[in-house]
Parts: C-alpha cells; structure tokens; sequence
C-alpha cells in the first residue's frame, strides 16, 4: 500500500511506439486513441505516442490528440537526434516533432561508440554535437527534454568514458531526464545497479564542480530513467534493480509488447513496485484496473491474452492441486503473494483429473451450490470428472460444462431440450476455396419433436444455427447468444485419423462468456457436444437471472 510519503516513480509507456514494433502486431490510429485514453485512465503519466514524421499515422494520431487531449497523460513525441554534418533548425524531422505540438520531447542518441562509427559513420565529437545542437533547438522552441540513451549500458561496457561525455552533453543542453536504455536487453540486474549508482555518482561530481553563473546559478542533476528489454528475461528484474539504485522513471510498455523478446512489462512492474517496494507509481484504484487494461490492449492489437501472465493473466490466481486449494480456502496467505483483487484480478479454482475434494466444493460455491453439507454427491461428482478426463474431457478452461455436470449428479439439470440426433453434407467450392454445410436436427421440446435445417460456411456454423432454428420459437433468448470461439484439440495423434478430438466451444450473450466441451473420435460428434452444452448452460443462466429477479420483486 502506498502512502503520501510513499517515494514517487515517474511511469513512461512506450506501447504505441516500442511496443507496436513487435512482429504481428498492427494498430490503426483509432487503436492508437483508443488505448492512449486507457492508459490515460489508468494513470500513466508519460505516454510516448509515436514518431511524427515517420508514417502518416502517427502524424495524425497527434493532430487528433491536439484536438481532444488526454485528461491527465503528457502524451510524449519521440525522434532521434538530428543526422550528422547538418543543424537541428533546419532538420525536416525535428519540424515535424514540433507540429506535434506535445510540451514533452523524447529524444534518444547514440551511446555506444560502435554505433556512432558503424551505424551513424561519423565521429565521436560529432555525435556529441549532434546531441547538444538537437536538445538545445527543441528547448529554444519552448520544448521539455526526455533524453534516451540508446545502448547506454552496452556503451558504457565497452567506453565508459565516452559513454558518459554523451550524458554530459545532454546535460549541458537542458534535458530534464537522463533514460538509461538496455537496447540490446543482454545486461543482469547487478550490472544495471552498479552502472546506474556508478551515473549517479559521476554527474553529481560533475554538477557539483561546475561553477555558478549569475543566471543560471548550480545546476541540478536530471533525474535518471530505465528503458529495458527482455532478450534475457531480464527487463523487469533489470528495471527494479535501476529504480532501487536511484532511476526515478520507468519505460515499458502493457504486456511486455516491443521487438523480438518485448519490453519490460508494465503489467508485473506497477504492482512489484507500488505493493513490494512501496513506490508510489498510481493511485490504488487505477491498480485495480490493470487487469482490464492488459486484456483491454491485447483485445485492440488482436493479440490473446497471455493467461499465465504474472499479475493479470487468467491463471495468475488460479489453483488446481487439491491440497492447495484446501489451504487457499482456509488461508489465501498459502498460496497468493497478494489479494488478486489488489490488481483487478481474482481467484480461480481449477477443476481437473488432479482435483481434490476441497476443488469440488469451492467451485461449486462459485456456481452457488452448496455441496459441504452433500459429501456424498460431491465424491460421485469428483469420481465423474476423474472418468471423463481419462476420456480426454477437460474441465479447466470449460466450466460451464462442469457446472452441468454437477446439476446432473445432484438431480436438477433443467432440461430444456433433448437432442434425437443430427447429419451434416458438405460441399466443397473449389473456386471459392468456401465449404458449404447443410446441417438437419432433430430435438424434442416438452415431448414434441422437431425437425431442422440450416446452412453454414462450414458444418459446425450449420450445426449452431440448425439448432438456434429449432429452438428459438421455445427459448426466443437464444437469438442474443453467440458463438464466439471454437477451439480443436488432437488428443492422440500417432492414431490418424481414428484419433480422439476435443473441442472447446465459447458463447456468450452480450454480458456474460461461457465455455463448454465436447470429446469424440469424430469432430462433428465433438462439436455438437459442445453447441448443444453452450446453448443449455445459456439457458440456464436466462432461467436463473428470471428466477432472481421474480424473487427480489
């Protein structure tokens, strides 16, 4: 828990410059708006928007943003210093930055005399004017300076000395902070502690020797940022170990995203810095809208969620052993180094071959079935899952289907329909590279049967809506579902084509997402299982909010 003494950390997300440079990940500008204003809610101070220049898109993006700003965000445009052999106020792309109109300026240069030589190909000296020259025109303009120190750990490894004259030279021209940049991400924690408190010292004995000057007086020391990347599985530990050595801000981006291995994630260092180390880095509440914001980005890029993510992950707080789970249920202290709900999370308790009882009764609970006082249904229902998994079911990802099974050991599995059987023709357009299915059911509602067919591209498509035909006229709320995944599973490969296969099937009805399972060694056999369970669990819900709600009334 922070306090108002809490020690204050500057955050600074780079998800929509570093992190859409990871491969397979695309926005458009209204992704780009749409997950600024989110981190703008969750309370990110620094958002770095992009490069204006580099592509259309984020020179848009800017212009919108000038026309309906961030609530509370500095939103942060970023460039590198201007070419070599040239002059910052007649640099086209420092133009551009200014047209961006942001107050706040990344600029990042180079560090690493290899890069100065091999990349830039020109002279160390000019490197550092180049630095000075760009840092200085952004300034005269009315601009406030954020310098990156591309390479910097790499650099001060192989020329420490030169590496801090291009820190100096920022210095000198005004920049307010000095980021520290593990670009390769190759560098360990220890290496980052001792070459940050190695900075630290080396300016404060260099601004402490400068002599005053009637206007300007002693300079400060700017303050020190981290920028780190995960190539060794290191970004978050790395950014830790530089906060605790003095770095006063943080760049990273939401879920980790950024090129090849990604950035130091955001998601696990709020949390580790703000409940572990005591920083003050968001308000409490904003901490409990990190869950959403991660699932919120990944959904926007169209990336899955990671569901073992640290912090926010679906699995984050998830239990399975049963031995864990009864120690979960007495104590949360067992088995969780925070509450989930500290971080917008919660608990899950898993469900499968390897659960024990305790499992059993607290989902159960989740569901609002009481089973500690029914010990004896609750063993036939542990038995009944061990069964159907040695068949290959699966539970954990498909509880709706486990909620069903426990309404059927305990007698009260509503049924609203009953399924006499279905067949599926397909057909094949070659031209169209389409598969056209027609799906025929047949199903009895209260004793009379019903006869259907539907077409779908493709014969699980025709399958759903075969059914929906058939039972819309006695369930009208089967037209808000939707099937909104469909997910297959080859259980034992080296069989061919006798093998066994699972399917998962997710819907949903515009407020709720459940999942329902299906094993057989035909696919379609696997699927009709699964449709048939998501429309009866959704039925079941329907049943459940009317009888709740005939009973608050």
């Amino acid at each position: 828990m922070t306090t108002n003494s809490s020690p204050q950390l500057w955050l600074y997300d780079t998800t929509l410059r570093d992190g859409t440079q990871r491969e397979g990940l695309s926005v458009s500008i209204e992704d780009k708006l749409r997950i600024a204003r989110r981190l703008d809610q969750l309370g990110i101070p620094f958002i770095e928007g992009g490069w204006p220049g580099a592509n259309p898109k984020d020179v848009q993006f800017f212009w919108q943003l000038q026309e309906d700003p961030l609530k509370l965000a500095e939103i942060v445009a970023f460039c590198s210093t201007r070419r070599p052999n040239s002059t910052a106020a007649t640099e086209p792309m420092l133009q551009d930055i200014l047209a961006a109109g942001t107050r706040w300026v990344t600029i990042f240069g180079k560090s690493w005399d290899l890069h100065v030589t091999t990349s830039l190909k020109t002279t160390l000296e000019e490197n550092l004017a180049m630095i000075r020259d760009t840092i200085e025109y952004l300034r005269s303009q009315g601009r406030r300076i954020i310098y990156d120190a591309e390479h910097w750990f790499d650099g001060y490894k192989h020329n420490r000395d030169y590496a801090l004259q291009t820190l100096e030279a920022a210095i000198a021209s005004g920049a307010e902070w000095l980021v520290l940049c593990d670009t390769n991400g190759g560098t360990l924690p220890h290496e980052i502690s001792q070459i940050v408190q190695d900075v630290i010292s080396h300016l404060s004995l260099v601004i402490c020797q400068e002599p005053m000057t009637k206007d300007k007086g002693q300079r400060t020391i700017p303050q020190i940022g981290i920028h780190t990347h995960n190539d060794s599985e290191m970004a978050v530990a790395n950014a830790i170990a530089a906060v605790m050595a003095g770095a006063k801000m943080v760049q990273g981006t939401i879920n980790g995203y950024g090129e090849r291995c990604g950035n130091a994630n955001l998601c696990s260092l709020i949390p580790n810095l703000q409940l572990k180390l005591g920083y003050s880095c968001i308000t409490e509440d904003q901490l409990t809208q990190l869950t959403q914001a991660s699932r919120f980005v990944s959904e926007v890029v169209n990336l899955a969620p990671d569901e073992h993510a640290p912090f926010v992950g679906l699995s984050a707080f998830a239990h399975k052993g049963g031995i864990h789970v009864s120690a979960v249920e007495r104590n949360p202290l067992t088995y969780e180094h925070i509450q989930p709900e500290q971080v917008g999370n919660h608990r899950r308790i898993v469900i499968s071959e390897q659960s024990g009882l305790s499992n059993v009764l607290a989902k159960a609970r989740s569901f609002g079935i009481d089973l500690d006082q029914l010990k004896a249904q609750a063993k036939q229902i542990l038995q009944r899952l061990k069964d159907l998994e040695s068949e290959g079911f699966q539970f954990e990802a498909a509880e709706a289907s486990f909620a069903l099974l426990m309404h059927e050991a305990l007698g009260d599995r509503q049924k609203f329909f009953e399924v006499k059987g279905f067949q599926v023709h397909c057909d094949l357009i070659k031209e169209k590279e389409t598969s056209n299915a027609l799906a025929t059911v047949k199903i009895a509602v209260d004793g009379k049967n019903i006869l259907e067919a539907a077409e779908g591209n493709g014969p699980v498509a025709a399958l759903d809506a075969a059914l929906r035909k058939a039972l819309v006229n006695f369930y009208p709320q089967i037209a808000t579902f939707d099937l909104t995944d469909y997910k297959v599973r080859i259980l034992n490969g080296h069989t061919g084509t006798a093998a066994k296969t699972r399917v998962l099937v997710e819907s949903g009805n515009g407020r709720q997402r459940w999942t329902t399972v299906g094993v057989s060694t035909n696919i379609l056999e696997a699927s009709y299982q699964a449709v048939v369970e998501g429309l009866e669990y959704g039925l079941l819900l329907h049943s459940q909010a009317e009888a709740a709600l005939k009973a608050s009334s």
